[in-house]
């Protein structure tokens, strides 16, 4: 290789080297802002700082977490894009809005869950008997084809869009339901009144899904945000499946929280 090509070679491996380097700060950086994200959303959301609250200085959370300015400007950036809180001219960084907890650890409604938040209400969107789709039928264990009630419900806590719930229900229990005050009730209160017999248990399952056009319209949430999707079956003490619902929530003004015990 000719003599005056080796110093262009070695420039140029330098200059690689130097932007790999700031590129692996950037990417460390990056994880660090969202760990400090991660706690500083604990703190939001356990109501170290409450509505209005003004979270303390970047300069003393960065002494707090050991951490860089840049890395507390980049997790403030994160929970502003998550809409918990925002920036306001002379005040500072203030908590916006507030998530409300779920607990995974008993079989509760909605407004049994959620009655030291605020009020819960249902706008029933579609109600009536319609044939269930075979994964349903087997679900409630009903013939294929059989008639359950079939009914969507938009749930608002203190007004705001919290979560869109469609439930599937054995007809013999669901004719009951017709003109019962879904408005106002929830649902397992009403199926323990109709059955004579208390509810016995679930099975859950929690994933996190894209919001569809319709979900999105009716929940008020941008279209394609995320929605964590309860899928619950409730079953009565003696066993038989009496309740299949899929329910969207607002990731936004929901939490779940559950209390594991390693046996």
């Amino acid at each position: 290789m000719p003599a005056n090509d080796r110093p262009r070679d070695h420039a140029g491996q330098g200059a690689a080297t130097t932007v790999a380097a700031h590129r692996a700060r950037r990417r460390l950086r990056a994880d660090r802002a969202r760990q400090l994200a991660d706690l500083l959303r604990r703190q939001i959301l356990t109501g170290a700082y409450q509505d209005g609250g003004t979270l303390p200085h970047e300069s003393t959370l960065a002494t707090d977490y050991r951490a860089s300015r840049n890395t507390v400007r980049q997790a403030l950036d994160l929970l502003r894009a998550e809409g918990l809180v925002d920036r306001l001219p002379g005040v500072g960084t203030v908590v916006v809005a507030r998530k409300y907890p779920h607990g995974l650890d008993r079989l509760m409604g909605l407004a049994e869950t959620l009655r030291e938040h605020g009020r819960v209400t249902n706008e029933v969107r579609t109600m009536g008997p319609a044939p269930a789709p075979a994964p349903v039928a087997e679900r409630l264990r009903v013939p294929a084809g059989a008639d359950v009630l079939h009914i969507e419900r938009l749930r608002r806590l203190n007004g705001l869009p919290l979560s869109l719930d469609v439930t599937y229900i054995p007809l013999d229990i669901g004719a009951s339901l017709l003109g019962a005050d879904l408005e106002n009730t929830d649902v397992f209160r009403l199926l323990e009144a109709i059955t004579g017999r208390p509810l016995g248990h679930a099975e859950i399952t929690l994933e996190a899904v894209n919001a569809d056009a319709h979900s999105a319209a009716v929940l008020q949430a941008p279209r394609g945000a995320a929605v964590l999707m309860l899928e619950r079956i409730t079953h009565l003490a003696d066993g038989r499946p009496v309740d299949l619902e899929f329910i969207r929530f607002r990731g936004d003004r929901i939490t779940m929280s559950g209390l594991l015990h390693r046996s």
